[in-house]
């Protein structure tokens, strides 16, 4: 079977983010033809060199185009613009594939991929990894009502018109079927970890870092992502600074993002903040596996409730339990295998009164995090997803 995905922001293990379709391209390529047609906006991140910018045997098509989560939103809409144009050429001139995967976002990734497969008369599978436009719109990026509807009118017609579309929470799930989807054409597969990574994050490098960072004898409070303006990051910040005198708890942000000046300010007040920058893919495991509790963080906003953080499925493979922001999906799998809890988002002395609470019992968090780490096992491997989701594809194919 030939595959052709539509992913505008391919990255692999070297680049400081979650890396699903690197697995997932590695995985597939192994047994089928696979084309990937992306941007090399990622490169220019890569931290390390261990690893092939895609997986052996995928046949890479790609745009120089530009990209950064700090550019604003008419510098993004030329990149979205760029690279929709040239993945409509690209899907049209490739050898013709026996299914087309578009992943979002942005949406114009997907749009493109409709349009090729429609044109090729070949069926598509419809990856939603956020759910746009609400994100943008209630992140407050899309102002003028013509354009909000436009866009979900796009939105609608791109569920309707995809043979299978993949969610990647139950949330989202529910959200694609409340707009009129069968549900049997939906499946939700998570975003999912790399088990062989986190087993390689050894007590020997844990001990390295901890020594690295002057961090013995403290309890490590973790955040690890984007310092976005979607992940509640004021709040972390403010309860670092309420508990300031509490010297053995230490505060450890590894990322960047908009909030990087401010960060760099309060570390330099706070002993108890400590800033790291991105890390890569391997790397981001064994600072997991140094943490005692692993925050997972987003503003108070519907959409973001339905997310699916790559931090939730890490820090749970290293058996480090979590306190979870969102109200929706997450909080209930938390609760339901023990493995974490909720603190409301926006409410930095609920923030810190929960950290102080969950890190007085040791047991309990020990249990947590054995919890998580065994869920992690059964639900998140990333070997097991790539696998349903060639099923889909060959479903879709028909080739099964």
């Amino acid at each position: 079977m030939h595959i052709a995905i539509f992913n505008q922001h391919h990255h692999n293990p070297d680049c400081p983010s979650t890396c699903r379709h690197y697995t997932f391209l590695e995985y597939l390529a192994k047994r089928h033809k696979v084309s990937l047609i992306s941007s090399s906006a990622w490169k220019q991140l890569r931290i390390t060199d261990r690893y092939k910018w895609v997986p052996e045997g995928v046949e890479l098509y790609e745009q120089e185009v530009p990209y950064s989560n700090k550019m604003g939103v008419r510098r993004r809409l030329v990149s979205y613009g760029g690279f929709a144009a040239y993945s409509l050429a690209k899907g049209l001139s490739i050898p013709k594939p026996d299914v087309v995967w578009g992943v979002s976002t942005p949406l114009t990734t997907p749009w493109m991929a409709a349009r090729v497969a429609k044109m090729r008369g070949i069926p598509w599978v419809f990856e939603v990894q956020d759910l746009w436009p609400s994100f943008p719109i209630e992140m407050g990026a899309v102002k003028r009502e013509w354009l909000k509807r436009r866009l979900f009118r796009l939105e609608k017609s791109l569920y309707q018109s995809a043979n299978h579309i993949i969610t990647l929470s139950p949330d989202m799930e529910d959200y694609v079927v409340s707009q009129g989807i069968a549900r049997d054409k939906v499946t939700t597969i998570l975003n999912g970890t790399d088990l062989e990574m986190a087993d390689a994050a050894t007590p020997e490098k844990v001990a390295a870092l901890r020594r690295r960072y002057l961090l013995q004898g403290k309890r490590v409070v973790l955040y690890a992502g984007t310092f976005g303006r979607a992940n509640d990051i004021p709040a972390i910040m403010q309860a670092a600074e309420a508990m300031a005198d509490q010297h053995d708890i230490v505060f450890v942000l590894a990322g960047g993002g908009f909030y990087d000046d401010e960060l760099r300010r309060l570390s330099l007040r706070l002993s108890n903040l400590v800033l790291l920058p991105p890390q890569p893919r391997p790397d981001v495991f064994t600072l997991f596996k140094l943490a005692d509790l692993s925050l997972i963080t987003f503003n108070d906003l519907p959409v973001l409730a339905s997310n699916s953080p790559a931090k939730l499925y890490d820090s749970l493979a290293c058996g480090v339990p979590v306190l979870v922001t969102n109200p929706g999906w997450t909080k209930a799998f938390v609760e339901q295998y023990d493995c974490g809890w909720y603190s409301p988002a926006g409410q930095p002395h609920l923030l810190a009164q929960k950290i102080r609470e969950i890190l007085s019992d040791n047991e309990k968090r020990r249990l947590a995090g054995q919890n998580g780490q065994a869920i992690a096992r059964q639900l998140f491997d990333r070997q097991q997803l790539a696998a349903r989701v060639e099923q889909i594809l060959l479903q879709v194919a028909g080739k099964v």
